[in-house]
């Protein structure tokens, strides 16, 4: 009778206690890397060579059109974005804020553009949340910096 209880038991008991031990340093590395793949992948989809391409702002005035900003305006700031905080991200440099960005970005694209794309945004807004809310982990220059300061 106690067959069921058994797996429970050492789920409870021995696995759960034993994975809340393991450190996140490396899943944070690696939402790191991948979230910041999809932000700068995006961002070169934006330029032709080292300037933002005449599709990017034609997208930015029929497709995306944001309320409240200019399409022109619009297509600089998040091509910008999406460069300078993907790089921040795989550097884990000031990745909280970093995170912070794509986070509202990625709120912005789902209300304002894309609102059926929700799954996909939901995933990225998932671990953008965990950088945000626990950090880059211990490899990341925000680490090194980090201790660096609080030694000074």
């Amino acid at each position: 009778m106690n067959m069921p209880i058994s797996p429970l038991r050492f789920y409870y008991r021995r696995l759960e206690p034993a994975l809340d031990r393991l450190p996140v340093d490396l899943v944070a590395l690696l939402a790191r890397l991948v979230l910041g793949s999809v932000f700068f992948r995006s961002a070169l989809t934006k330029v032709d060579g080292v300037t933002i391409s005449q599709s990017t702002f034609f997208l930015f005035e029929h497709e995306y059109a944001l309320p409240l900003i200019s399409p022109v305006l619009a297509a600089w700031l998040a091509t910008l974005a999406e460069f300078g905080l993907s790089l921040l991200l795989w550097a884990g440099l000031a990745t909280r804020l970093a995170a912070l960005g794509l986070l509202i970005m990625t709120l912005v694209i789902q209300t304002f553009v894309y609102p059926d794309a929700w799954v996909t945004h939901g995933l990225w807004a998932t671990g953008l949340l965990t950088l945000l809310l626990r950090g880059p982990g211990a490899l990341s220059l925000d680490r090194l910096l980090g201790r660096r300061v609080s030694a000074a």
